[in-house]
């Protein structure tokens, strides 16, 4: 009976030893995720139709099946009619199957394509050219990076979805049917019907980052969204911060309007770099990616 009584002690403690050593390799490497960014932009501009844009699309889904079998991609086109051609995008989808539930799936995603068009650059002879793109964009397809690799080590506790929409900043401003693009074709065209909710990472890569609740968000999802400063309160993470800040029009707004799929987006809309040539990795910082993917992480396993 001893015997016995020894055995599964020696058991249940190397049990909790493996669970508890695996829980503690769960983390954020920020300096791989700002890797990332530097990568995409070393790409150059990656607007749709441009030289970046091909290069990195296919260093995505390089880099995406690398982490998981289930890499897709859906190809689409859009026609631009004021500039009467035709724009060849794509959304890169990444799933990571859950190692516990078979019915929840949820969605992590973020922009890849980057604006054509420097329109708010102080110099106008600059707002004819297209940004690098370094927060706006390459921020959180860093962050979903460097947390596919994390999840293809350690599967989720309910299947996720890792998607990269094309096409979101293509449009110019009051011209809002060519903005978006890949999320509007991704609600035309769900891989799976029964999205539990989504989450969207913007700008997220900003020096002085400071996330406050978005509108929308925060008026049709609180539970999600008070669920996410919660976790970053309980972590002590200081860039998300109380308040609310600004009714944002991006690809959560389609994915919960069109496919009916509760999104928020988590945002840091006060960038003075925003749409000019000077959003360039400088004037982001690896503390700032990894504050945000640390309370991901917490979301996904903990």
């Amino acid at each position: 009976m001893r015997k016995h009584i020894y055995s599964l002690f020696i058991l249940i403690y190397f049990t909790f030893f493996l669970c508890s050593s695996s829980q503690d390799k769960i983390t954020f490497n920020e300096k791989t995720a700002f890797e990332y960014l530097k990568k995409q932009c070393d790409f150059g501009p990656r607007n749709p139709s441009s030289k970046g844009h091909k290069l990195c699309m296919n260093f995505l889904i390089e880099e995406m099946k690398k982490f998981t079998k289930y890499t897709s991609v859906q190809k689409f086109t859009h026609y631009d009619l004021k500039n009467k051609k035709t724009l060849h995008l794509a959304n890169i989808i990444g799933t990571f199957v859950s190692s516990q539930s078979q019915t929840s799936r949820r969605i992590l995603c973020a922009h890849w394509d980057t604006r054509p068009r420097a329109d708010r650059d102080k110099n106008p002879e600059n707002r004819d050219k297209p940004i690098l793109g370094a927060n706006d964009g390459a921020s959180g397809i860093a962050v979903l990076l460097e947390l596919s690799r994390i999840m293809s080590k350690f599967p989720p506790p309910v299947t996720i979805d890792v998607i990269f929409f094309d096409g979101e900043d293509y449009g110019e401003e009051g011209n809002y049917d060519e903005y978006f693009l890949g999320s509007r074709y991704f609600s035309k065209n769900l891989p799976y019907k029964g999205y539990e909710c989504a989450i969207l990472l913007d700008m997220i890569g900003d020096r002085d980052l400071r996330i406050q609740k978005e509108v929308f968000s925060n008026y049709y999802f609180s539970g999600l969204v008070n669920d996410i400063w919660n976790r970053a309160r309980k972590l002590g993470i200081k860039q998300f911060v109380p308040g609310i800040n600004g009714d944002i029009l991006d690809d959560h707004r389609i994915l919960a309007e069109e496919a009916g799929i509760p999104s928020i987006d988590i945002i840091d809309f006060d960038y003075q770099y925003w749409h000019t040539i000077q959003d360039t990795p400088d004037k982001c910082s690896s503390e700032s990616l990894k504050a945000v993917g640390d309370v991901i992480i917490d979301y996904i396993y903990f």
